[in-house]
């Protein structure tokens, strides 16, 4: 599933740089994650990025984004496609 950010978000940015796929924008009065972006970083492994910076936990996952692993994957693919070559 993709991320969300709650209302606990302190639109302190430290997580806009951090996404690899630029699935975090400036929202109001919170920053919001695109989930058609978000891939959980399951593509470098481990806690998503955003995840790891942000002060205040407010990222979590979205229970209406629901996706596999491999539906996570096969997104990182489609977004990364063509950066490599």
């Amino acid at each position: 599933m993709s991320l969300k950010i709650t209302e606990e978000c302190i639109a302190c940015d430290a997580c806009v740089d951090e996404c690899p796929n630029g699935a975090i924008e400036a929202g109001e009065p919170i920053y919001e994650i695109d989930p058609d972006l978000c891939t959980e970083c399951i593509e470098y492994g481990g806690e998503p990025q955003c995840v790891q910076v942000c002060p205040v936990d407010a990222i979590v996952p979205d229970p209406d984004n629901v996706e596999s692993a491999k539906e996570l994957k096969l997104k990182a693919e489609l977004i990364h496609k063509g950066e490599e070559e």
